[in-house]
């Protein structure tokens, strides 16, 4: 019985906090890890392979572009995750029923949209981040191809998060894992074997979200649980469809204001030559693994409030937002000094060129031993998100984050126009951004507004 709850996510409002919280981590972990090594291929084998141009092409500006326009989508779909936990942790089966149906008409939507503006305005938003000129044709070509794949991209990134919403972290596991192993086939075929260079790789990337994209359909039409889908029955709920943009909107915003913070600084990256922007896509694919386990963290603690909360655990609760602060500290730490110890070699993965690696070697010694500054930001917003709590957490880290990122680059970066005074936004920002976060954390009285809007649904 035990097993079978457990497994039906009931588990996670029961039992030892931190092995709660663990056993729902290490599976996301686990999955964001191939979600990065997939992502992470592509840069490799093109870099390798083909060029440095290519390289930049893959990463960099294109990337920053995706997670802008794809971001914010996720962001707002991410509503509908706290809502079918809360729900779920309630045991209203129905609503979280309509809910699933709901979300996932919001990926098809999205998708079809994303697909339209992503091929009408790539070359625009290339020329306006200041793209190298020789970085520019393999660029578009990439980004063309690649929001060619918006709609199984969402599919799979809600189907996900639904299944996390509801305790089961595996098998969203298992989707990644046949994903990444099907893009580095696919980038080997395609890029080494074809010669098709950052085409190829474009190709691979979304016909591995396409199979990842089927996998989750096809769990989510078979599962015996509450949030078994029937594909005629995806439509909007109109009352769901609001509370969802309630959550999710400022959700999405943030990521838009984190994504346009991000493009600033690759304009500005750019302006450094083809060697820095080569070397800040890979750093930001090294980078990637230490944001993959802190989102983990995130994402976790985010389905344990929400769970607990709508369960009414309200003690244990803030045992859980403690115990994850704890672990999310040590990670970081580890992680840091793991980068600063082997940085030169990792880069030497994504090229063999020595211009390229030293480049990446400054901005790694500017950003990484400031990493425990942000983690107090991603696990008490995922904590304040998970309660119900997600206007705020917004106002925060736009301020923090975003607003006083784009104030350091226009009025202080031009004053020493540098890669360490560019970069320098991160850890500026993160430290002021987890100051707010905790003061509000401990004086701003969310958990009883929470509890009262809780208590009026």
């Amino acid at each position: 019985m035990e097993k079978q709850k457990r497994r039906d996510g009931y588990g996670i409002v029961e039992g030892v906090i931190w092995q709660q919280l663990l056993i729902f981590f290490f599976p996301i972990l686990l999955g964001t890890f191939f979600q990065q090594l997939y992502n992470t291929a592509d840069a490799m084998i093109v870099g390798k392979y083909v060029s440095k141009q290519a390289l930049a092409a893959v990463g960099g500006a294109t990337g920053n572009l995706i997670n802008l326009i794809v971001g914010f989508f996720i962001g707002l779909a991410s509503g509908a995750t706290v809502i079918i936990s809360q729900f779920f942790g309630a045991r209203q089966d129905r609503q979280v029923s309509r809910t699933v149906h709901t979300a996932l008409a919001m990926a098809v939507a999205a998708g079809i949209f994303l697909t339209v503006v992503g091929l009408m305005l790539a070359p625009w938003m290339l020329t306006l981040l200041d793209t190298p000129q020789d970085v520019m044709e393999p660029a578009l070509t990439y980004i063309r191809i690649y929001f060619l794949g918006m709609v199984p991209s969402l599919i799979y990134n809600v189907g996900s998060g639904i299944l996390r919403a509801v305790g089961d972290s595996r098998r969203p596991l298992y989707f990644l894992i046949v994903a990444c192993l099907t893009n580095i086939v696919l980038d080997v075929l395609f890029v080494v074997g074809c010669d098709m260079g950052v085409a190829g790789a474009a190709w691979a990337t979304i016909l591995s979200q396409t199979v990842s994209a089927v996998l989750v359909i096809l769990v989510l039409a078979r599962s015996h649980t509450a949030c078994r889908l029937d594909l005629r029955r995806i439509r909007f709920h109109g009352d769901l469809l609001r509370r969802i943009v309630r959550i999710g909107l400022p959700m999405g915003l943030q990521s838009v204001m984190y994504s346009i913070s991000n493009v600033m600084i690759q304009a500005y990256i750019n302006g450094f030559g083809t060697d820095v922007s080569a070397a800040w896509s890979a750093w930001g694919r090294l980078d990637g693994f230490f944001w993959m386990v802190l989102n983990a963290f995130g994402i976790s603690v985010t389905t344990f409030v929400g769970q607990n909360f709508g369960a009414e655990k309200y003690d244990r609760v803030k045992k859980g937002v403690r115990e994850c602060l704890l672990m999310a500290f040590a990670a970081a730490a580890a992680f840091s000094t793991m980068l600063l110890l082997f940085g030169r070699q990792l880069f030497g993965i994504f090229t063999n060129e020595a211009a390229v690696v030293d480049a990446g070697m400054l901005v790694l010694r500017n950003i990484a031993p400031y990493f425990v500054t942000y983690v107090c930001v991603e696990i008490l917003s995922g904590a304040l998100r998970g309660a119900g709590e997600s206007l705020v957490p917004t106002m925060l880290t736009l301020f923090g984050v975003c607003l006083l990122r784009l104030l350091w680059l226009l009025v202080f970066v031009p004053m020493d126009r540098t890669i360490q005074r560019t970069v320098f936004s991160y850890p500026m920002t993160w430290t002021v951004t987890s100051l707010l976060f905790i003061l509000y954390y401990l004086k701003g009285g969310w958990m009883q507004r929470c509890r009262n809007k809780l208590i009026t649904k």
